[in-house]
């Protein structure tokens, strides 16, 4: 059923969520409401906003300054594990970095399609922000292997020529 493209279809049933959802983000305006002043997340009108829908809270909470700050933390993540694939002294350290950036990337994109009314609701978590221990361990365990490829790189010496 395509209710991502028109939640309206059955707003009591399998659109409520993405209905609420667009209603918290755009409550939420330029500055937000605040922390716990949100009246779609509080009044729980937004269920498993803890899991699928954080982004939602995000919204509605911290607004648009909010959003795209928790998007440039995202952001600075990828960029060093581009950095980190991009300086492994082997290929092994480079495709797990690239792998564990395609992985997070991926949540990302698909978990705040799917808040926002693009993608279809899938139950991905946002990584780092959704409540799930599998998720936040896995997340944190792939993290924790790439920190060991960027440890354990040649060192590179500033007077060595390019």
């Amino acid at each position: 059923m395509t209710l991502f493209l028109d939640p309206e279809q059955d707003p009591l049933g399998g659109g409520y969520h993405l209905i609420q959802s667009r209603i918290a983000i755009g409550a939420g305006g330029f500055w937000g409401k605040g922390w716990h002043q949100g009246t779609q997340t509080q009044l729980d009108f937004i269920p498993e906003q803890h899991t699928d829908f954080i982004f939602s809270a995000v919204g509605e909470q911290f607004g648009f300054i909010g959003s795209i700050l928790l998007l440039a933390v995202f952001w600075l993540i990828c960029i060093r594990l581009l950095w980190i694939a991009n300086t492994a002294k082997d290929n092994f350290g480079s495709l797990l970095a690239i792998g564990t950036l395609t992985i997070i990337v991926f949540q990302i994109i698909i978990n705040i399609s799917m808040t926002i009314g693009l993608a279809p609701i899938t139950g991905i978590p946002l990584p780092w922000m959704s409540y799930g221990r599998s998720s936040l361990l896995s997340s944190f365990i792939s993290i924790g292997l790439v920190e060991s490829v960027a440890s354990y790189r040649e060192k590179v010496r500033s007077d060595r020529a390019f």
